[in-house]
């Protein structure tokens, strides 16, 4: 797993600023007033800043020095109390406990070594309180893209608030056998024509069925695990969503 760098935070920001509506009222119904929320992968807070706009006492997790900068920038912005800590999930030790627990957008799936996705939910549920709740967003890509025999080329720009722009190259490759993607991405940040800075990055994510990760939730020591429709349905592909208790 690779944390990301400074021009990836900032075009994954400004290319999804926040969740939508339907998704943030998803976890706000499933968040009592008076539980202690964890955002796991929290990133820019996509999630996280909405939430806690809302009133949910929500606190955020991330590997990514730069993917929190971000965040903190926009809950400062929004007058959100939204606290953040930098830790690795596959080594969480936070100084506190939770009541719920949730993993948004599909942010698991870059757990791609089955032991660092189990470690990472046995120190999760470590930090949950009985009966703490676990959410686990998942995402399967179209067998279309999965099938693909070539690397799939995209290239998208965003425009930020001063006047710049960032331009993204990713080249993405599928293995269905494996159930994994590897993406290698590059970042241009630009003013006009004048190059400003640049950046790389290689992402890899996997995909699970329903029943396989179910069953590595079970075998983390979690119990009550089951499936349900995710809140907010993708363009292509599937997306669903294990709830469990500690």
């Amino acid at each position: 797993m690779s944390a990301f760098g400074p021009l990836s935070a900032l075009f994954r920001e400004a290319d999804r600023l926040r969740a939508d509506d339907d998704e943030v009222a998803w976890y706000a119904a499933r968040i009592p007033a008076d539980t202690l929320a964890l955002d796991v992968m929290c990133g820019w807070g996509r999630v996280l800043v909405p939430l806690s706009e809302r009133g949910c006492n929500v606190h955020g997790v991330d590997a990514s020095a730069a993917m929190l900068a971000r965040c903190d920038g926009r809950a400062a912005t929004a007058n959100a109390r939204a606290p953040t800590f930098r830790q690795e999930v596959t080594q969480l030790n936070l100084p506190l406990r939770y009541g719920h627990a949730f993993i948004a957008d599909g942010a698991f799936q870059l757990l791609t070594d089955p032991m660092a996705a189990a470690a990472a939910l046995e120190r999760i549920r470590a930090h949950l309180v009985d009966p703490g709740a676990l959410y686990i967003d998942c995402r399967v890509p179209p067998v279309a893209v999965q099938r693909l025999g070539a690397p799939l080329v995209e290239v998208r720009t965003v425009k930020l608030g001063d006047g710049t722009q960032i331009t993204l190259r990713s080249e993405s490759t599928w293995t269905a056998e494996a159930q994994m993607a590897n993406a290698e991405n590059r970042y241009a940040h630009r003013r006009g024509a004048q190059p400003l800075a640049e950046e790389h990055e290689r992402i890899a994510s996997a995909w699970y069925e329903p029943e396989a990760i179910v069953e590595l939730v079970r075998a983390a020591g979690f119990r009550d695990v089951s499936t349900v429709a995710a809140a907010v349905t993708p363009v292509e592909g599937d997306a669903f969503v294990v709830i469990a208790q500690a």
